[in-house]
């Protein structure tokens, strides 16, 4: 379930403000937690840090837009990089060996950019609004990310996704992939997005037709499962949340920053 950063629990608004006035690394609301009694860090402070660390500003039509010199870009930077050097090392692996190489990503906040949204909506989730914002298919992409898609792909290495999108979202996150310059294996067999009225059998008895329940670790990582039980090696699985990442069927996962919300 996706919750806002105001009811996502103040240790995580704490974890973000060490990381964004601090510079102690990647900033990130990875999980709420309880159980101090220390004041929490207080709300309008913690909105001000969160645009700070996006460098956020507002384009002529009222946009707002992340900087490529801020914060945030350099702890995507920092991410990538190294998953550069680990692609390129596994895909050198796979030629020897005769595997099949595969990088997984997310969409939302790993690939396309959410942050108008966060601060026109005050970070507050609301289902409707939501799915008129993918509608439209205009969220900017990630910083690096279609580079970083290129790259696995000049590797030889094929690209999945792995997405909390509905099947009926499929059309405008497609388009809006191409929008921004991802156009790498997006067939129905590569982008793998929530069906709740016809679930695939894999992922067992969470997922029934019209009586969804698997969690979101349960719904990724038993897609990945999926996806190594084709023949494929998942040598990295990129998400910009915790539960994008656990559950296993990775080689090496890659957490990219998003401190605006919560994903349990």
């Amino acid at each position: 379930m996706r919750k806002s950063i105001t009811v996502a629990g103040t240790a995580a608004a704490c974890a973000l403000a060490g990381g964004a006035l601090y510079g102690t690394g990647t900033a990130g609301a990875d999980a709420p937690t309880a159980g101090t009694t220390a004041e929490p860090y207080n709300i309008g402070k913690l909105v001000g840090d969160i645009k700070s660390y996006y460098g956020a500003t507002q384009d002529a039509d009222g946009t707002w837009r992340a900087d490529a010199h801020s914060a945030y870009a350099d702890d995507l930077a920092r991410v990538q990089a190294r998953a550069r050097k680990d692609i390129a090392e596994a895909a050198q692996k796979a030629r020897h060996h005769r595997a099949r190489p595969a990088v997984v990503f997310d969409i939302d906040d790993t690939l396309l950019l959410s942050l108008d949204y966060e601060v026109r909506t005050g970070y507050v989730y609301n289902s409707a609004t939501w799915a008129a914002y993918v509608a439209d298919a205009d969220r900017p992409a990630v910083f690096g990310a279609p580079a970083l898609i290129e790259y696995a792909k000049s590797k030889g290495v094929e690209v999945f996704y792995n997405s909390g999108l509905t099947e009926a979202q499929r059309d405008s996150a497609v388009a809006n992939l191409k929008k921004v310059g991802i156009d790498t294996d997006l067939d129905a067999r590569h982008v793998y997005l929530k069906n709740a009225d016809n679930p695939p059998a894999y992922l067992g008895g969470c997922a029934t037709a019209g009586a969804w329940k698997c969690t979101t670790v349960q719904y990724k990582s038993g897609t990945r499962k999926h996806i190594e039980s084709l023949g494929y090696d998942i040598v990295g699985n990129f998400g910009d949340q915790q539960s994008d990442l656990d559950g296993g069927y990775a080689d090496k996962t890659y957490k990219f920053p998003n401190p605006t919300y919560f994903v349990g």
